[in-house]
């Protein structure tokens, strides 16, 4: 079962990287509920989210980096877990490359014979006394 994740998450992962938004909401279940890092503090169903994923591409049209680390399954029968660390970022229309990076948590559920994300969680560390995000950390 963990093989059959680590396979959706690195097809996941590349259709990221090629930016299509239609295969990345093709691994999401329909009633996904996400925590991304930006914008909302969560989004609610897979039209939701993929107007947001919409909305990141446009912010960085240009080349990106989106590379995993440290990346663990755990999966039973019909439902599974996984955790790592992403480095990502991308090109913005000023041609800059900025890049961070995010602590990840994704849950995954078989639904009708089929692996599907139905909660994933983007996050980054922040200083309580300031509230800056602390995007230079490395692992």
């Amino acid at each position: 079962m963990s093989t059959a994740i680590n396979t959706l998450i690195e097809q996941w992962k590349q259709a990221v990287t090629a930016k299509d938004v239609e295969k990345i909401v093709s691994f999401y279940a329909d009633d996904i509920v996400a925590f991304d890092a930006v914008n909302a503090l969560q989004f609610k169903g897979k039209a939701a989210y993929q107007a947001h994923w919409k909305a990141c591409m446009a912010f960085c049209p240009g080349p990106g980096v989106f590379d995993f680390h440290q990346l663990h399954i755990v999966a039973a029968d019909g439902i599974a877990f996984a955790h790592w660390l992403a480095h990502c970022g991308g090109t913005g229309p000023d041609g800059v490359l900025k890049t961070c990076w995010m602590r990840v948590s994704a849950g995954y559920q078989r639904i009708d014979d089929q692996w599907k994300v139905v909660h994933e969680h983007w996050s980054a560390p922040f200083d309580m006394e300031t509230g800056a995000g602390l995007f230079d950390l490395e692992p």
